[in-house]
């Protein structure tokens, strides 16, 4: 039977991840002693100190929680290997999808690191001083939800976004960023779009609709300037010859023969995440 790793993507965070594995292993040490040397010529933390003790408000923060996640799932990837326990498939959610790369052997454990934090900065800048929002709806249809998010962009179409205290030049935009699984899809957008989708949903019927701990519209065309910085960015990545069948997010299958990987990866950041279709593909498999 084939093996698959699933990784965690962003908000599934909290202090004290890894601390357990620290003083166990010395391999997962290794990892988390390394990871600032990693980062500090984008975002100068110590990656271990804020896993280990916080604060929650500043581990939440896109451009510290990307490679404090990427910094743990690295360090339990090499323990299972080291174990033997090596994947046939692997795929992750959104940010988990870089660990995934790296347990495929496409990203090094110094690039990837490295490559997570200059993906939150530029996440994290692309919506600076916009108020933004990412909500899961609960129990409703695939259909009805991008039509409510269409219906809550043309009720705001002669509303223009506020950015930093001035009226911009924008639309309100609410897309679909996650298909996670039957009865669990994440819209994402401006945050007055999202209020308005979700006002249209619980309408129609939707069970709940829950804000997100994240601090960006992730998955939608908001993050274009995340797109085009990573762009710029992977023209200095090597990336290496899978070892294991990537299974990824913006098809929810594996990479196709004119595709490559830093173009699904430059799709993703302002792209839906299949994250269902993704599961699907790997039982089926």
């Amino acid at each position: 039977m084939a093996l698959g790793f699933i990784y965690a993507g962003q908000g599934s965070q909290k202090v004290g991840m890894g601390q357990d594995f620290y003083e166990a292993y010395p391999l997962f040490r290794e990892t988390m002693d390394s990871a600032e040397d990693y980062v500090k010529d984008v975002t100068d933390f110590d990656v271990k100190d804020l896993c280990f003790n916080g604060p929650m408000e500043t581990l939440s923060q896109t451009r510290y929680t990307q490679p404090c996640m990427v910094s743990f799932a690295v360090g339990i990837t090499k323990l299972l290997k080291q174990a033997g326990v090596n994947p046939d498939y692997v795929c992750g959610l959104s940010l988990g999808e870089y660990s995934a790369l790296y347990a495929a052997d496409v990203l090094t454990e110094e690039e990837v690191i490295n490559l997570v934090a200059f993906r939150g900065k530029a996440m994290e800048e692309a919506v600076t001083g916009r108020e933004v929002k990412m909500s899961a709806v609960l129990a409703m249809e695939r259909d009805v939800i991008v039509q409510c998010c269409k219906e809550a962009e043309e009720a705001l179409a002669d509303e223009f976004v506020e950015i930093a205290g001035e009226v911009s030049k924008e639309k309100y935009t609410v897309q679909v960023a996650n298909y996670n699984c039957p009865g669990q899809i994440v819209i994402s957008g401006d945050a007055k779009a999202v209020d308005k989708a979700t006002e249209l949903l619980k309408e129609k019927g939707a069970k709940r609709v829950l804000p997100l701990v994240v601090s960006g519209p992730f998955h939608t065309s908001l993050m274009k300037p995340a797109g085009d910085k990573l762009k710029e960015r992977f023209k200095s990545v090597s990336f290496g010859q899978p070892q294991a069948k990537v299974v990824f997010n913006a098809t929810g299958k594996p990479m196709g023969e004119d595709e490559c990987v830093s173009c699904l990866l430059e799709k993703q950041v302002q792209s839906s995440v299949y994250l269902e279709d993704s599961i699907r593909y790997l039982a089926e498999n």
